[in-house]
């Protein structure tokens, strides 16, 4: 397979996987009949990198042996993008598992591998993300809100910097969720709406339904329940039907 051929391969695995579709996006990668080494060790990034999505997203735990593949791939041919690529996927794997058994104790680990990580990126984009992942460390497994504040506000800046879109989304996100804790209403909203449009661009379903979730919640908030009801009631169908649990759980709660 030549790099040709195979960069629409990786595109389409990354479409598929924006849009919700891990499953097909695995078998397509599956498919592939890399020619080279060097085929095999993307192929293998890619699978891994749609495995340690799908594993947050439905809360299922496929990643482990699409990780070994990418590690015995880079024994093969060794590649520092790809080894950085390597443990950033198994950051982002570890912190989805903490999440979901709300395992606090791992905060500091994490916390000190994401903010190595994010100063020995090979870019400001993937440097980004990793900034981001020390945020939401920070917020949800250490209770730091200063410290994860700062650091959504610096993932922000690398993703303007870098034109990254969807680390853009990912910041606003959660930046719009300190501004609605701090009783910001209208800065809420603007962020809001800001990351929905960004991952709508995109095409990340998943991302573009947790937004409107959000703006469901902000609308009950700022005293529109009609408004708030109407946009849960399509995200928990949009849920369901792509198995997002607690996307199901969440638009559950706002329909009570």
């Amino acid at each position: 397979m030549t790099q040709t051929a195979l960069s629409p391969l990786l595109a389409a695995s990354t479409a598929l996987m924006r849009a919700g579709r891990w499953t097909t996006a695995i078998d397509l990668l599956q498919a592939a009949d890399p020619a080279t080494p060097t085929d095999r060790l993307a192929i293998a990034v890619a699978l891994a990198e749609v495995t340690v999505d799908q594993d947050f997203s439905q809360q299922t735990d496929h990643a482990g042996p699409a990780l070994a593949v990418l590690v015995k791939a880079l024994s093969e041919i060794p590649d520092p993008l790809a080894e950085w690529d390597l443990a950033f996927l198994q950051l982002r794997k570890e912190y989805s598992t903490a999440l979901f058994v709300n395992a606090r104790e791992a905060g500091a680990d994490l916390a000190a591998r994401a903010h190595h990580l994010a100063a020995t990126a090979p870019d400001e984009s993937r440097s980004g993300h990793a900034t981001f992942y020390a945020g939401v460390i920070a917020d949800n497994l250490q209770g730091l809100a200063n410290d994860a504040f700062n650091a959504y506000t610096t993932a922000l800046a690398k993703g303007e910097r870098s034109n990254d879109d969807l680390l853009i989304s990912l910041a606003l996100r959660h930046l719009g969720d300190h501004a609605h804790t701090a009783g910001d209403l209208p800065l809420a909203r603007t962020h809001w709406e800001r990351s929905t449009e960004l991952r709508q661009k995109v095409g990340h379903l998943l991302g573009a339904l947790a937004q409107q979730t959000l703006l469901a919640v902000l609308a009950r908030d700022e005293g529109n329940p009609a408004a708030a009801i109407a946009l849960a009631t399509e995200v928990n169908r949009w849920s369901h039907q792509a198995n997002i649990p607690f996307l199901q759980a969440q638009t559950a709660a706002l329909l009570i």
